[in-house]
């Protein structure tokens, strides 16, 4: 077991014992105006834009503590475009890193932002060409703009916490006779279908904000696909926005060897519309399931690091230095951070990988909470972090992750002990 607690309950701004809570959701424009390089399947540049995309930005603060929740359109980033964007913050607003989680939803159909240096690591032979450091710079500007409105536009709030369940993904590690695994659908495989669920509210009632947790590939869209679009994910989310009346961050889980039950399918042939039945009115049904809206509200944040052995055959990017470490004896480890967030009796957990469902629903199954939402591909992404049978298994996911077997039992047992330890008030 290999994992570095940081015990740390008080994020910022110490505050009245018990303040009101308040929130504030925003939403920023970030469709790009010239062709872009599309992140997700090999490399190809856009020719249009389908629908536009989004940051999606929710702000949290309970008299004691603040956590910004972002969910963008966007396929993956490198860590550093996150410290880049934490350490601008910080200097401007005194917003610890810590209190920024931003996710991305994973659409296939999105556009690259560079630099590279994870790219070039994990995604060998799809960076092959100069990214585009206007639109990088751009997607950092407007999140900060976007954060700042947001911690601006804080107002007295209510908050509801629950879950539902939507059949709108299916497990992608197909397996053939020969026991040989690949990309395609496997409906005897591990699934995880929970919506997790945060509704964000006026004190009379009117919506002011949702973040749903699902875990799914954005790729309801083949990579023929040559225009801009948020994909599955983006569909949901305008589609519940419309029904809701306010803005909605769909937030994606442990969708590593997750897909959509459509998936991969090109236009106008494409199901990525019945998304809006699928998820999207699963997700409208449990919000109006859930409990009343309560202005009582305690939030805590904390962060550790899981340390767990590097693939041997993989070399390492200096951009990613802080991520990197050696063991004792020698051996080449990758850092992973996490972030645990505790609101009321649920916890949110974030990393900045593509986690295998099993290890997340493992992590749920021993919490001490009642509620224990997933948020992948946050603040950055260090490739694939499958199961140790998936390692053994092989297929994609595993052959191009830079982890080894040990990883599973490392990241769990890590993840797992921290929780146990988080403050239940």
């Amino acid at each position: 077991m290999r994992y570095l607690p940081l015990l740390l309950s008080l994020v910022v701004l110490a505050g009245p014992a018990h303040a009101a809570f308040r929130a504030a959701v925003v939403k920023v424009d970030i469709t790009p105006t010239t062709p872009q390089w599309l992140m997700g399947y090999g490399p190809r540049k856009s020719t249009g834009v389908r629908d536009p995309i989004f940051h999606r930005i929710a702000a949290l603060d309970d008299g004691k503590s603040q956590l910004f929740i972002i969910a963008s359109d966007l396929c993956l980033f490198s860590p550093t475009v996150y410290d880049e964007v934490t350490a601008e913050l910080k200097k401007e607003t005194g917003i610890e890193p810590r209190q920024v989680w931003w996710t991305v939803t994973h659409s296939h159909s999105t556009p690259e932002v560079g630099p590279p240096g994870m790219y070039d690591i994990l995604l060998k032979g799809r960076s092959d060409h100069p990214w585009d450091r206007d639109y990088c710079a751009f997607i950092k500007s407007s999140l900060i703009g976007g954060i700042k409105q947001a911690r601006a536009q804080l107002a007295p709030a209510r908050l509801a916490m629950g879950t539902g369940m939507s059949r709108a993904n299916i497990n992608r590690r197909a397996r053939d006779v020969d026991g040989k695994i690949s990309l395609g659908l496997n409906p005897d495989g591990p699934t995880d279908r929970q919506i997790g669920l945060i509704r964000l509210e006026r004190p009379d009632g009117s919506p002011m904000g949702l973040i749903a947790n699902y875990a799914m590939h954005g790729t309801v869209l083949a990579g023929s696909m040559l225009q801009i679009s948020g994909d599955g994910p983006g569909v949901v989310a305008a589609y519940v926005e419309e029904k809701l009346g306010a803005p909605t961050l769909y937030v994606n889980g442990a969708a590593g060897n997750l897909a959509p039950i459509y998936t991969v399918q090109d236009l106008p042939r494409s199901h990525i519309g019945e998304f809006r039945v699928l998820l999207g009115d699963k997700i409208l049904e449990a919000n109006r399931a859930m409990g009343a809206a309560g202005d009582d509200v305690n939030l805590w944040v904390g962060e550790t690091w899981v340390e767990t052995p590097r693939r041997k055959d993989l070399g390492w990017s200096d951009e990613l230095k802080a991520f990197a470490a050696k063991s004792q004896g020698g051996t080449d480890l990758v850092r992973i951070p996490v972030r645990v967030a505790r609101i009321n009796d649920t916890v949110l957990w974030a990393s900045p990988v593509e986690l295998f469902c099993e290890i997340a629903l493992n992590v749920r199954r021993d919490s001490p909470f009642r509620h224990n939402f997933y948020f992948g591909y946050a603040n950055g992404w260090l490739g694939y972090l499958p199961t140790a049978q998936a390692f053994r298994d092989g297929g994609y996911e595993p052959r191009t992750s830079p982890f080894t077997e040990e990883v599973e039992r490392d990241f769990t047992e890590g993840v797992s002990a921290f929780i146990q330890g988080v403050p239940r008030k």
